[in-house]
């Protein structure tokens, strides 16, 4: 018994010593490799993060290049790496000398420090090292990919890109650019994605194209389109130009409007990949140029502006199946329903966004550059509330103790102490008492849509700077065209401040933006 109790004793301490003297992880540490592959490092470690430029010390541009963790941390630009994106990857940009490999933006790096220590920039060799590294998702040394991690509960944020038919995915914790999703269905034709709107369980998302008849479905687990319909083989009068889309509660599908002088509705079934559809278009319901659009939450009753006019319409789709007049045009000023306005005098709604109980909605006027609140039982305007120029899209945040949406105003020109050609705004409306309770004039170009990330106290405001006369992009981009941008801020109750200074540029003309959660 007792060389059992010391035999147990002995095992004890050897256990301890092993456990003890065993090396201990520091987070505070970067290892010499930085974590990179091999053949990444030789290339980070030695050309680039180096004394004056991408170390810890220097971070040149705000970016830090010593280990992959401050890789994917991009710069004060957003990203510079983004996984299996090599096309509108900026770090390849800064470092390719041959155009016949891909985009080059000077000056080429690593720059020349002095002429007594001139740099050399990188061999083909390396480039392609780099080139290939990324295109299968610049894994760390370990194989683990970034931002691959949580898959059904990572937070982010998904912008289309008209200008590229894109669509970026934006990791929440970093801001970053996570991920870019090719989208539309003809190859070499710019089909403008449009408008984005995201499931309430977050598992899916859901594009529709100005340009094109398509509409199609994104796994948010795996970013890919899992789902494709082209509405022109499906009888939709013009196959379909869609202004704003939405999920239903149940996440089954999705209602678009389609923005077109005879415009209908498009109610989707999406369950699983399919899409069964049903149309509902002009042919006595009077649609004209449909835009905004809410449901109630059982999905039967639909409230669609007409971006021309005066009118939003409420629409019961059971009610045209047993053969009743479906339709009520609501006026949103004191003026009978005009569905079109060839002289643009009206106040033209553009957008529509209910309140939480859903007994009032929000909509943006762009002719009349106001916001209008209407009671959604009544069918009566309470409220006109002015904001800045051409408010456009909208955003509300769910959390109680933050009542507030927020309004793109895109022609906005009164932005006080921002730099040399921006324009626009937004205006933070509480939509309890209908007042304003701020106007934050940022770093924006004709910004157009925003969104809102309650879990982290968050609003990401959308810059298309499509004018050409706008401050000029950080850089080119693969696809061509003017570059656009998106900002971050925090807010909470009364408080609305930048995230950081950060200008994070998309590829061109970024449009639409709807959170995952």
């Amino acid at each position: 018994m007792k060389r059992f109790i010391f035999i147990s004793i002995l095992f004890a301490l050897m256990v301890y010593t092993v456990i003890s003297c065993k090396p201990k992880a520091s987070n505070n540490v970067t290892p010499a490799d930085g974590n990179f592959p091999a053949e990444i490092a030789n290339i980070f470690i030695s050309k680039c993060a180096t004394t004056g430029c991408h170390n810890a010390a220097s971070s040149a541009a705000g970016l830090t290049l010593d280990s992959w963790e401050h890789l994917f941390q991009g710069d004060g630009q957003g990203a510079v790496v983004v996984p299996y994106c090599t096309q509108y990857s900026l770090l390849l940009y800064r470092v390719n000398t041959d155009s016949s490999l891909g985009t080059i933006v000077l000056p080429i790096q690593p720059p020349t420090i002095s002429t007594s220590n001139p740099a050399t920039p990188l061999s083909k060799s390396e480039y392609m090292t780099l080139y290939n590294w990324i295109a299968s998702g610049a894994p760390d040394k370990y194989g683990n990919i970034p931002f691959a991690s949580d898959p059904d509960t990572r937070q982010k944020i998904y912008l289309t890109e008209q200008g590229c038919d894109l669509v970026s995915v934006i990791d929440a914790k970093s801001m970053v650019i996570m991920r870019y999703i090719q989208v539309g269905i003809y190859p070499g034709l710019t089909e403008a994605p449009h408008c984005i709107a995201m499931s309430d369980d977050g598992m899916s998302a859901y594009v529709g194209f100005y340009a094109g008849p398509g509409i199609q479905k994104i796994d948010t687990r795996s970013d890919t389109v899992v789902g494709t319909v082209n509405m022109s083989n499906s009888g939709v009068p013009g196959g379909g130009s869609w202004g704003i889309a939405i999920a239903s509660p149940d996440n089954s599908g999705v209602a678009l409007t389609n923005f077109q002088s005879t415009g209908g509705l498009e109610l989707l079934n999406t369950s699983p990949t399919s899409f069964k559809h049903k149309s509902y278009y002009s042919n006595g319901l009077g649609f004209a140029y449909l835009h905004g659009i809410e449901s109630n939450p059982t999905w039967d009753t639909f409230y669609m502006t007409g971006q021309y006019g005066n009118v939003i319409y409420k629409f019961f789709p059971a009610v045209l199946q047993i053969g009743n007049n479906p339709v009520k045009q609501i006026s949103v000023d004191a003026n009978p329903p005009l569905a079109t306005d060839s002289n643009n005098s009206k106040p033209n709604p553009h957008e529509i966004q209910m309140v939480p109980d859903d007994s009032r909605y929000f909509v943006t006027c762009q002719g009349t550059n106001d916001v209008r609140v209407m009671d959604a039982y009544a069918d009566t305007l309470i409220k006109v509330i002015p904001v800045g120029s051409y408010p456009q899209e909208m955003a509300m945040s769910g959390n109680p103790a933050t009542p507030y949406i927020f309004v793109c105003c895109m022609g906005d020109a009164s932005n006080p102490g921002a730099g040399e050609g921006n324009i626009g705004s937004v205006y933070v409306l509480d939509y309890n008492t209908y007042q304003v309770v701020s106007i934050i004039y940022g770093d924006f170009a004709l910004p157009h849509d925003l969104a809102v990330d309650d879990q982290d106290g968050l609003l990401y405001v959308v810059s298309t700077n499509s004018d050409p006369n706008g401050p000029k992009p950080h850089h080119v981009t693969a696809c061509g065209g003017r570059a656009g941008w998106y900002s971050v801020y925090k807010f909470g109750p009364n408080y609305f401040v930048p995230a950081n200074k950060n200008r994070y540029q998309t590829t061109v003309f970024p449009y639409s933006i709807d959170p995952r959660f």
